[in-house]
């Protein structure tokens, strides 16, 4: 929106917009900026807004009792924070993004759909006063539904360009920089040969954190293990990141970190030398997602203001659901899958945690592995101080983004 004003005060005022502002860097720090500061001061209406309206978060007492005494001070605390995230994040989108490329229109019906699905399942949860809201069965067939219409624009050969061709949508490309050994030596050799690759061949491609060489998945009728594979990872993102929302800031800071790697892939994969330097695919317009990666950064920056312990609002599935699902589609449309399970390792133990608790009870006639699921109730159980488990946690994704980072340099032909 920002371009295409700045296009207007062209053609009436003769104002040439700096150059400055075309940069993504720049953007990227608008929008960061933008969606911190607008976060942190409508914050305390917003807040004062869900009080009004009696949203407090029921507290899950069934599997876990002990929680209802550990949290007890947390039950009228208001819920669906998540709101607020995303209106910062869409303001950002709207003010510093290109609105007419795929990317951001991708991420755009991502944020709407998943934030739409957590909201209502939120809404449940308030109205019948009960904390499992929306069925697990009826979330996964919806998150199911959306990750299926993504996986095919990104698999199905030609359909991409066909809707390029209607004028709905441009068709996003990617470019592989081939370097030969006999040119390794050469200071320039990452531009010697460029090749095109269409969408449906990169997604058949799974890209290994600290590996050159991709695997190449067999494509069958119409890339079904592709398909297959996103699915698995749109929805297995958002409900990871659903389940370690649990304690103060818990979410908010792990979700930080694992944001801040993507933005830097994002910008690194959109700059055609540092992508021919770093042996990774060159993804024109990737930029348009670090810029969306940076607001997603700013926002829960703001939110964790008020989320931090004692916190004042909780994000809920509104927030968890939809921030989960657009990390999950960023790692899609980077080619950076697996790295999700790294520098996102948090959620993937907090997953597993729930995953195994559930088969052995199942399994081994109602034993438990842990003391409580998600694995950081475990340790509340054990007897750490919430603050404690956060902190501890928050260093673990600290430590795992650190982990993602270095393979953009460490890696093995």
């Amino acid at each position: 929106m920002f371009f295409y004003l700045m296009q207007r005060f062209e053609e009436w005022f003769h104002f040439i917009t700096p150059q400055v502002f075309l940069y993504y860097s720049t953007r990227m720090m608008l929008a960061a900026m933008t969606s911190l500061l607008v976060s942190i001061f409508i914050g305390p209406y917003f807040i004062k807004l869900l009080y009004s309206l009696k949203l407090g978060q029921p507290i899950r007492k069934e599997d876990c009792p002990l929680l209802g005494q550990l949290h007890h001070k947390k039950q009228d605390t208001p819920t669906m924070g998540g709101l607020l995230i995303i209106a910062c994040m869409l303001l950002s989108l709207f003010l510093w993004m290109d609105l007419k490329h795929p990317f951001t229109l991708i991420l755009l019906a991502t944020t709407i759909f998943f934030g739409f699905i957590g909201g209502y399942d939120d809404f449940l949860k308030l109205k019948y006063k009960n904390p499992k809201g929306l069925s697990a069965k009826k979330k996964m067939l919806l998150q199911g539904l959306f990750s299926l219409l993504i996986a095919l624009y990104l698999t199905v050969p030609g359909l991409a360009e066909f809707f390029e061709e209607k004028g709905i949508i441009a068709a996003p490309f990617a470019k592989e920089i081939l370097v030969s050994k006999a040119e390794k030596n050469s200071e320039d050799a990452y531009l010697a040969s460029v090749k095109m690759l269409p969408l449906s061949e990169i997604s058949n491609r799974i890209y290994v954190p600290f590996f050159r060489e991709p695997i190449i998945l067999f494509s069958g009728l119409f890339g079904l293990l592709s398909i297959l594979f996103i699915l698995f990872v749109i929805t297995g993102s958002s409900n990871a990141v659903n389940l370690t929302d649990g304690l103060d800031g818990l979410a908010a800071g792990c979700l930080i970190m694992v944001s801040v790697s993507f933005a830097i892939f994002a910008f690194v994969s959109n700059n055609i030398d540092l992508a021919g330097y770093l042996h990774i695919l060159y993804i024109e317009g990737s930029g348009e997602i670090a810029i969306y990666m940076a607001a997603f950064i700013g926002a829960c920056l703001g939110f964790l203001w008020y989320n931090s312990h004692p916190a004042q609002v909780f994000m809920g599935d509104t927030g968890s659901l939809a921030l989960g699902g657009i990390l999950g589609v960023t790692a899609v449309l980077l080619k950076k899958e697996l790295l999700l399970g790294i520098v996102g390792g948090v959620f993937v133990v907090e997953t597993l945690s729930v995953i195994l608790q559930v088969s052995s009870y199942k399994m081994r006639n109602k034993k438990r592995i842990f003391l409580c699921t998600p694995l950081h109730h475990h340790f509340e159980y054990k007897g750490w101080p919430e603050t404690k488990v956060v902190t501890r946690f928050w260093i673990m994704g600290f430590l795992l983004s650190l982990i993602g980072l270095a393979s953009l340099k460490f890696q093995y032909s």
